[in-house]
């Protein structure tokens, strides 16, 4: 399962804006023995919105990334050659965003599951969602 909601991460993630801390703890517990993951760029996301003040951490990005990693099951995924291919052939019309594009592609090479609240990816039908 790869989870895109960075703007939670600390909580870890939450699969819609309106979940509870709950059932974003549900979704960890349930799915940590499989693996959650993190794309890398996920992580850049983070970190320019922090320096553009568009999000606003309780820690450093540096201690959120520390925390980030190291939470149970949680495995920051590289950028892979093959994920960077991907991203620039996704089929069908996607939104050209860059990095929502790597996001997508890294499901997509990985065959998991996307947990994300961004409508223009919920509408991207060639991408697996947790629902």
């Amino acid at each position: 399962m790869l989870l895109n909601d960075h703007s939670r991460h600390l909580d870890l993630v939450r699969a819609r804006r309106h979940q509870t801390r709950s059932e974003s703890t549900d979704i960890h517990s349930t799915n940590e023995s499989a693996g959650l993951g993190i794309s890398s760029i996920s992580i850049w996301e983070v970190a320019k919105a922090v320096k553009h003040g568009k999000l606003v951490l309780p820690v450093d990005t540096e201690s959120w990334l520390r925390q980030a990693s190291n939470y149970p099951g949680i495995q920051i995924l590289a950028l892979t050659p093959e994920i960077c291919v991907e991203s620039a052939n996704l089929p069908g019309v996607f939104h050209k965003d860059p990095a929502d594009q790597l996001i997508v592609a890294t499901a997509r090479i990985l065959d998991t599951q996307l947990v994300t609240a961004d409508s223009k990816i919920r509408s991207y039908p060639h991408v697996k969602l947790f629902v």
